[in-house]
């Protein structure tokens, strides 16, 4: 079998990034950006005054604290081209211009008016020149690379692109994913489950995995145990950019979905992983003259392996699918609070908590029965990685964690 490192190369090597489009920068949250972006002006744009308060020229103060005459009011929005006269000064607001030969802001807090003179309350070192004023270009400078190819769109992005002017962008398209969950012993969830059956909720969870990272997912529904009807599921799902499918990648003899695959024109990369849970794991690819390539995932039906391998292995394809900027696993180094042994032949993904304590990583595994166990992961924030053999962790041991449910693609 394969290791798992093994096969998230053989991942990202098959998945090529999207097709992509110009979009409005208001319809461009969760996309990934497919240009590098500059920006075209100095931010801020002009010398502004950084709180409400009175501009100065320190000059006027070589021999100590004078009196000085209000001469005016600038409002952000407003600005004023008359330089200052000595001995003069205007009362500005926070994000107004700096008016010519003006070089610093005493904040209103430490000002007094009377009769159009404004005495100051300050000690004569705080008037240094640049105090309270947030000079031109000091947060961004024209031309800076504001935006790599591959990052993510967030609020704080569209923003930014906001002030820059960028109205429009190339981004990737968000994937369509199709889930489709198979199996004769599944009902819907809202249906009382007969003798042997249970709900569906494999299709649930994975749509919910595709949607926190920037996919669209597309619920098929259910495909029984029949050649018949999974294979017309199968061909509706591969319209779509992914293909997850949940169950039937056994050894069993109604483990039906390699050969429906087959016989649907899915190329085969690589079926099985020395992992726990989710050794069963299927992956191939479509290429079709019409709809473009498809991915294909056949997931364990066990939940937490369905889980666990839609984090390694379907993030990763969907990061690459999407032009993120970082396709590698993103492990994370952390203590392990207690003591754990490892037994087996497979890199076992254990469901753990993830904390910091006294300003380090601190990772606890949950009380897991094992990969049926859907209930332990809400516990658990994330996997820790136990290599295979037999082995004691002993607590404050580092090990590698991998987070659940991270950020969208390229953060």
């Amino acid at each position: 079998m394969l290791s798992v490192t093994e096969a998230l190369d053989l991942v990202r090597d098959r998945v090529l990034p999207g097709e992509t489009s110009l979009k409005p920068l208001s319809e461009s949250l969760g996309h990934v950006v497919a240009e590098s972006v500059l920006s075209p002006i100095d931010s801020p744009p002009f010398d502004k005054s950084m709180m409400d308060g009175f501009a100065i020229r320190t000059e006027d103060f070589a021999q100590g604290v004078v009196p000085l005459s209000l001469v005016g009011q600038i409002t952000a929005g407003e600005s004023s081209d008359s330089p200052l006269q000595s001995g003069e000064t205007v009362q500005i607001m926070t994000g107004a211009p700096i008016p010519p030969n003006v070089d610093a802001v005493v904040p209103v807090e430490l000002s007094l008016v009377e009769n159009g003179v404004v005495h100051l309350s300050v000690d004569p070192s705080q008037l240094r020149s640049g105090w309270n004023i947030i000079p031109r270009g000091s947060n961004m400078q024209q031309g800076t690379e504001v935006l790599s190819a591959g990052s993510s769109i967030r609020p704080q992005e569209i923003a930014l692109l906001g002030e820059i002017g960028k109205a429009s962008l190339r981004v990737h398209h968000r994937p369509r994913v199709a889930v489709l969950a198979t199996g004769n012993e599944l009902v819907d969830v809202g249906e009382t489950p007969g003798p042997g059956q249970i709900r569906n909720s494999n299709a649930l969870m994975l749509a919910a995995q595709v949607e926190s990272c920037g996919g669209i997912p597309v619920v098929l529904g259910l495909a029984r145990d029949n050649r018949d009807d999974l294979r017309a599921k199968v061909e509706a799902g591969l319209e779509c950019d992914m293909l997850c499918l949940s169950g039937g990648v056994s050894a069993g003899t109604l483990d039906l979905v390699p050969s429906v695959l087959a016989g649907a024109g899915v190329e085969p990369v690589f079926h099985k992983v020395a992992m726990k849970p989710g050794k069963p794991i299927w992956f191939g690819s479509r290429n079709d003259s019409v709809n473009g390539p498809c991915y294909v995932f056949g997931l364990p039906g066990n939940p937490v392996s369905s889980m666990v391998c839609f984090e390694l292995f379907v993030r990763t394809a969907l990061r690459k699918f999407c032009g993120g900027n970082q396709t590698d696993v993103p492990l994370q180094n952390a203590h392990l609070k207690r003591d754990f042994q490892q037994r087996g032949d497979r890199q076992v993904w254990f469901p753990s908590t993830l904390e910091f304590e006294g300003g380090k990583a601190v990772v606890n595994p949950v009380d897991w029965k094992g990969s049926s166990d859907l209930r332990s992961t809400l516990l658990a924030n994330c996997s820790v990685v136990f290599d295979a053999g037999d082995k004691l962790y002993q607590a404050g041991e580092l090990v590698q964690v991998l987070a659940w449910s991270r950020p969208s693609f390229g953060s």
